[in-house]
């Protein structure tokens, strides 16, 4: 039996023996994968990017170059990290205890960045932990996240607010022309209502799960094999 491992590691990269590569990843140059991390299958780990210990990603993740994601972050699958993003992971950053002796591990408690499946966080964003980023929301670049993002929602600025709403394909929804509060994907024609439960948006219909099916053929006298 093969020990080649099934995903893709550049040289200069550093990962761990501690941590676990999903199949069909890959992770390039100067790249760091810390002990306990868990990356899922089809993850691309960009240039110089930093995953944490133990920092949990699922399937299809894509974290771009030189992205800073710091211990405990969790990703869902599909996630996207874009170039040089942070991740912050202390409420009280210091580097020193008041008496100037250098803080150890056990003198700080570690929060963390969530991301629901199918977020997506620009360029040089900064997500100050501990927040949530909704299912398909998207964070534009340079923006500064301090509280949590509902599902779908588009948010930019420092601190960040939301914008409008998006899709699943990353299009900005349009409200709906039939009077009601829904909202529309130009791309794909997907519809969108608010959900009450999360402040965002959930996905009401789609095209392709919603459209017509054809009608069982019968055959009355059963003669042709078809249910009578």
């Amino acid at each position: 039996m093969s020990e080649t491992p099934a995903y893709r590691v550049a040289p200069g990269a550093d990962i761990s023996d501690d941590a676990t590569i999903g199949d069909g990843s890959s992770v390039w140059h100067l790249a760091q994968v810390r002990e306990g991390a868990r990356l899922g299958t089809d993850c691309v780990i960009g240039r110089g990017a930093y995953i944490g210990s133990g920092v949990q990603m699922g399937k299809g993740c894509k974290v771009q170059n030189y992205a800073l994601v710091y211990e405990p972050a969790k990703l869902a699958d599909g996630v996207f990290v874009g170039p040089a993003a942070v991740f912050t992971n202390d409420h009280f950053p210091r580097a020193v205890n008041p008496d100037l002796t250098p803080k150890s591990a056990s003198d700080w408690e570690p929060v963390g960045v969530t991301c629901e499946t199918g977020a997506s966080i620009g360029a040089r964003a900064v997500c100050v932990a501990p927040v949530t980023i909704g299912a398909w929301a998207m964070v534009a670049a340079g923006a500064t996240v301090v509280k949590d993002v509902p599902p779908h929602a588009l948010v930019a600025g420092v601190p960040a607010r939301r914008l409008g709403w998006v899709g699943r394909s990353g299009e900005k929804l349009i409200p709906s022309s039939d009077g009601t509060d829904a909202w529309i994907c130009p791309t794909t024609g997907e519809w969108y209502i608010h959900d009450d439960s999360t402040g965002g948006l959930l996905l009401a219909s789609s095209p392709l799960a919603d459209a017509p099916r054809p009608a069982t053929l019968t055959d009355p006298d059963g003669q042709d094999g078809l249910p009578a």
